[in-house]
């Protein structure tokens, strides 16, 4: 089953290969398509990581405790 990490590991390589391969059969120079291909591919990274977080499906809040009164020791 296809998740939304593997719709970004295959946009990726088409944002780097694709756009610039298009942009330039309607004309824009090699020099300007390629870095607007990257710039898209740093925009699926970028949601991929810090719009929709990765999570561990097996942490739950009860693991993220406070630390213990009784680790500080009162002198």
């Amino acid at each position: 089953m296809t998740g939304y990490y593997d719709y970004v590991l295959g946009l990726i390589p088409v944002s780097l290969i694709g756009i610039p391969a298009l942009l330039s059969v309607i004309g824009l120079p090699l020099t300007a398509a390629v870095p607007l291909g990257a710039t898209a591919a740093i925009g699926i990274i970028a949601h991929a990581v810090f719009v929709n977080v990765p999570v561990d499906p097996q942490a739950t809040e009860s693991t993220a405790r406070p630390p213990s009164q009784n680790s500080i020791n009162a002198d």
